[in-house]
């Protein structure tokens, strides 16, 4: 399931708050391999803060309002260290054409190299 959702265009990440209430988001993905997925998101962002602090997650397809299209799954989520986001904002945006590299691109200008991460999901 977790391969598939690699796959598709916008991935609906739920993250949990300490008191368990869910903060769904949806997020560019590629697939990984070998039963993996990846996201990539600013470090500063909720959700980033939410993974670190525990990496219980729920994925599942949406459209790119974060309208589920169909069942979510639990999973693991771990941030990845900089040499390993560099290849997911590479393969992001590949995936996603210009809109990607524009994007890709205009974080970095932003940011600078680090200040964004790379996201890894996989089956618990």
């Amino acid at each position: 399931m977790i391969t598939e959702l690699g796959e598709g265009k916008y991935l609906l990440l739920t993250t949990f708050r300490k008191d368990g209430t869910a903060v769904p988001t949806p997020v560019w993905v590629v697939p990984g391999g070998n039963g993996v997925i990846h996201a990539w998101s600013a470090r500063d962002t909720g959700k980033v803060k939410r993974i670190r602090r525990s990496g219980d997650v729920e994925v599942g397809a949406c459209d790119f309002r974060g309208n589920p299209q169909g069942a979510s799954v639990k999973a693991r989520a771990r941030l990845l260290d900089d040499d390993a986001s560099d290849a997911v904002r590479a393969r992001i945006a590949k995936k996603y054409g210009i809109a990607g590299w524009l994007t890709v691109f205009g974080s970095k200008l932003r940011r600078g190299r680090t200040g964004t991460v790379g996201i890894e999901i996989t089956a618990p």
